[in-house]
């Protein structure tokens, strides 16, 4: 099946910024990440947005993905791998004119040490862990060596042999004679796939791979002020490397859930305050509930619905620890229900005086203030 064209994958203009390609990753990254969506198609489609979002964010790779389309998004010479070259001329690639001419090849080491892939985690928390942080543990899946055979592949007892096809080279090597001379023809050995060595009798407990599948616990720290869709970085807590190289990183992906009364903005965050008409008119001091508490709010006379007040650093710390945001406060004037016939007389009263109507406000506004006030 043909791929699919990047700028479409991650829904995003040809002349989309570099915030805009990262925005949308972000995005369709926590859409159909596996560890949230749980449709058979997901784990695809969470991996053809990162190749996507790999390729675009790259200044060169996009460059030459415009120019050439998906072969030069990850090959160099103009969109040619060494395989198209390689076939261009008769079988040889450059590994092998190199090979031939000056007696040694680019190939690289499949037993030099090579760095883990890194790994990337979501994890969901709540509006108030996201803003005062928080020490938890995770568990992650994880390939590890294996405990039976060490990570040699091979059966306790037994150790890997030298390859007997390469001779422990890991490449194979064939002369061909042309008009042009004699070219050495190297390839990777289809025995051993490059290593040079073989294993005659595997571990029965990794088949002789030398890993097995593992869920490894992580101690996290969630930093405060934490934001919906940014990230953690753990450095070496990835896959373990290969051959003795590093571990790659940890990448957590905050997912952080709404809270019922506020809503944040930045560093800042939002309430809504019911008011009765006596309080507005006359002026009043009520308790507003904050992330730290109840506070005291001065309501002046003549308050009109839809008032803004302001908190000083009642919002949440900044996570690179530049401040604390502010709380702001609306305040909605609500209407009375269940009158009795005093109240709706001196209503009446007022309305021939004034000519004022009162508005109808919803009910359960009251219910999200009581709830926000819980566990104080």
């Amino acid at each position: 099946m043909a791929k699919r064209d990047y700028y479409e994958v991650l829904g995003v203009s040809k002349n989309a910024t570099k915030e805009e390609i990262k925005k949308a990753y972000r995005k369709l990254s926590k859409k159909y990440h596996p560890d949230i969506n749980k449709d058979p198609d997901a784990p695809e489609k969470f991996k053809e947005v990162k190749e996507a979002y790999e390729v675009l964010s790259d200044d060169t790779k996009r460059a030459q993905y415009d120019r050439y389309g998906h072969a030069g998004a990850t090959q160099g010479f103009g969109g040619f791998n060494g395989e198209e070259f390689e076939a261009d001329f008769g079988g040889f690639g450059f590994d092998d004119l190199f090979s031939s001419i000056f007696g040694g090849g680019r190939r690289r080491d499949p037993n030099a040490p090579r760095a883990g892939a890194d790994i990337q985690y979501t994890m969901t928390i709540s509006f108030e862990e996201a803003a005062f942080g928080k020490e938890t543990t995770i568990e992650i899946p994880s390939e590890e060596t294996c405990d039976t055979c060490h990570g040699s592949g091979a059966k306790p007892g037994t150790t890997p042999e030298t390859c007997p096809h390469c001779g422990g080279s890991g490449q194979i090597s064939s002369e061909q004679r042309t008009a042009f001379g004699v070219f050495v023809n190297r390839r990777v050995c289809y025995q051993c796939n490059g290593t040079g060595k073989f294993i005659r009798h595997r571990c029965t407990t990794c088949g002789g791979s030398g890993k097995v599948k593992k869920r490894r616990k992580i101690q996290v720290k969630i930093p405060a002020g934490v934001d919906d869709g940014q990230q953690l970085r753990i450095q070496g807590k990835g896959e373990p490397g290969i051959n003795g190289g590093p571990s790659g990183d940890l990448y957590i992906v905050f997912h952080v859930q709404e809270h019922e009364f506020f809503v944040r903005d930045g560093d800042d965050i939002y309430c809504e305050m019911p008011l009765t008409f006596a309080q507005a008119a006359l002026g009043d001091e009520i308790e507003v509930p904050t992330l730290y508490g109840k506070v005291k709010l001065k309501i002046p006379a003549g308050t009109q619905t839809g008032r803004k007040f302001r908190l000083s650093g009642k919002g949440i710390k900044n996570v690179h620890g530049h401040g604390i945001g502010d709380q702001y406060v609306t305040v909605r004037v609500v209407t009375p229900t269940n009158l009795t016939e005093k109240q709706k007389e001196l209503l009446r009263e007022f309305a021939a005086i004034s000519g004022n109507q009162p508005d109808v406000q919803e009910e359960s506004f009251f219910d999200k203030v009581k709830r926000a006030f819980k566990g104080d």
